[in-house]
């Protein structure tokens, strides 16, 4: 089932969506700034990929109709993971600090644990990434299924 089309106020309609790595490309890939954003996401992926992760979500402006979002913001589940393997192989995964600074310079984008709690909302990450900051509205965000990487 392909993505739905953003609303009026730019946002995916709530929910969690699911699409291909293909279908998100084309999606959001639409310039060259966005496709630079989509190389760091993949470069992620592909390491959260190879310690066992099967699910990453993708929020922020990147999924919405903003022309030039700053980065994206992506949730991982840790199910599955090899955790350590993970630290050994890219420790910037576990690097929080100064507003995930490291993460932003590796990925072009943050990555934060589904499960883990957003410190102001007390929300875990996967829930906290459904709520417009400004509006306090509920929105969408897009599950890739990395068992269908390209």
């Amino acid at each position: 089932m392909p993505l739905p089309k953003q609303n009026a106020s730019g946002w995916l309609p709530e929910g969690v969506h699911s699409c291909t790595w293909g279908e998100f490309k084309a999606r959001f890939g639409s310039n060259g700034h966005r496709r630079k954003l989509l190389v760091g996401l993949r470069r992620a992926i592909k390491t959260l990929l190879s310690v066992g992760a099967t699910t990453v979500y993708v929020d922020g402006s990147f999924v919405s109709t903003k022309e030039y979002p700053s980065d994206y913001d992506a949730c991982w589940e840790t199910d599955g993971v090899d955790l350590a393997r993970l630290q050994r192989v890219e420790p910037v995964f576990f690097r929080f600090e100064n507003r995930r600074a490291a993460q932003k310079a590796a990925f072009f984008g943050e990555f934060l644990p589904a499960g883990g709690i957003e410190l102001g909302s007390l929300k875990p990450f996967i829930d906290f990434f459904q709520i417009d900051k400004e509006t306090g509205r509920r929105k969408g965000i897009v599950l890739l299924d990395l068992r269908d990487f390209e």
